[in-house]
């Protein structure tokens, strides 16, 4: 794989990394007074397990902003290390002020959502005038998301254990796609009341089972595959003033 991709040498990441693409933009929009939410921050894992120095500098908000505070219904929140605070919640409450909040950092927690509906209204609540939502998630009709809804139980659990061997059973939850595209984003979030700024995107091929076969044939299937196929939703809304 680094032969087809031999910028990896330098910096340890290639030039379509997602959590890159990410986290610059979601970067570039914070102040040092902000506080920030990490919807569905969990035990961190993105930060804790990142072997590379430069994607653990810009996923960790913890520092360039006034207070970042991990929401999650998994009591492991409490055992994030790149969160000033934890709130573990039991529903889609968030239990914060209305208007409190500069910033929503939700990353692969969309798809998870049984009631987005709830989900999106509390966010509007809290978030102030000008607040942003940025969420990474993947496209419903992206062929992982299809993947993981048709394939059955037994079986999806084979193949993701195939294809991301590093993947701890803890970190795997149950996927619904309900507030995965474009039009599920602008329905909950309409405009004018929200400026959107999202987009699909087809990061590195990362379920490829070690082969550097399939990761080529996922490669040039991501080459060839229209915008509404693309497999992630980068979400990037902004509340009107």
């Amino acid at each position: 794989m680094t032969a087809s991709l031999p910028e990896i040498f330098a910096g340890g990441f290639d030039r379509y990394d997602g959590t890159i693409q990410f986290y610059q933009r979601v970067n570039a929009l914070l102040r040092p007074d902000f506080v920030v939410v990490d919807f569905g921050a969990g035990r961190g894992r993105i930060h804790v397990d990142d072997p590379i120095a430069y994607r653990r500098s810009l996923t960790s908000l913890r520092g360039k902003v006034k207070e970042v505070i991990g929401v999650d219904i998994d009591s492991a929140v409490t055992t994030n290390p790149a969160i000033d605070r934890a709130i573990v919640i039991s529903g889609p409450e968030l239990p914060l002020p209305d208007g409190s909040v500069d910033l929503i950092l939700s990353d692969f927690t969309f798809e998870h959502l049984g009631d987005p509906e709830a989900i999106a209204r509390s966010f509007v609540r809290v978030l102030k005038p000008g607040g942003w939502i940025c969420a990474r998630t993947p496209n419903r009709f992206g062929y992982i998301a299809l993947a993981n809804s048709f394939l059955p139980d037994s079986l999806r659990s084979r193949v993701l254990r195939g294809a991301q061997p590093g993947r701890k059973e803890e970190d795997v939850f149950p996927a619904f796609y309900r507030l995965n595209t474009l039009c599920d984003i602008s329905r909950l979030f309409p405009e004018p009341r929200f400026r959107q700024a999202s987009y699909y995107w087809d990061a590195s091929p990362s379920y490829h089972f070690d082969s550097p076969f399939v990761f080529r044939l996922f490669s040039w299937l991501h080459s060839l595959s229209p915008n509404a196929f693309k497999t992630m939703l980068m979400v990037f809304i902004q509340k009107s003033q």
